[in-house]
């Protein structure tokens, strides 16, 4: 029985090459792969969303973050699609963006992602200076 069953997918072994053959060879789009990775994080924004926001079904969000305390929290980064900013996780995706941009910086640049890459850090950075308004003081979740 065993054997009958090796016999018979040997047989086939030339059909199925063929049938899966090319999907082995076809390509990935890392282009298309870096593009969207950075539109989510421009879908991920808080606060009040620049002119040049290419997810344009988002809207302003997270205008009154911080009132409560004095302070002014708008910005940074929804954490997975909710309505909450951890500080530390958004701390360590913007130095993983950044050390990208170090290393494939030129590889972003040839997609044309550079750009939309700085500007993801800066927005990340900008909060993350609000949240620290003053020495030995920083505002988290």
């Amino acid at each position: 029985m065993y054997m009958e069953k090796l016999m018979r997918l040997i047989e086939m072994t030339p059909l199925l090459l063929l049938l899966f053959l090319p999907f082995a060879f076809a390509g990935h789009d890392y282009n298309q792969a870096l593009s969207k990775s950075i539109l989510f994080f421009e879908a991920q924004r808080s606060g009040y969303l620049p002119h040049n926001q290419r997810v344009t079904w988002r809207a302003n969000s997270g205008l009154n973050d911080g009132k409560a305390s004095g302070v002014d929290l708008v910005g940074g980064y929804y954490d997975a699609g909710d309505n909450v900013k951890f500080g530390l996780p958004m701390a360590f995706t913007i130095t993983m963006m950044s050390w990208s941009i170090i290393e494939y910086g030129k590889q972003m640049g040839a997609n044309g992602e550079l750009g939309h890459a700085m500007e993801a850090v800066k927005w990340g950075t900008d909060y993350l200076i609000k949240a620290h308004p003053e020495p030995y003081v920083l505002y988290g979740e």
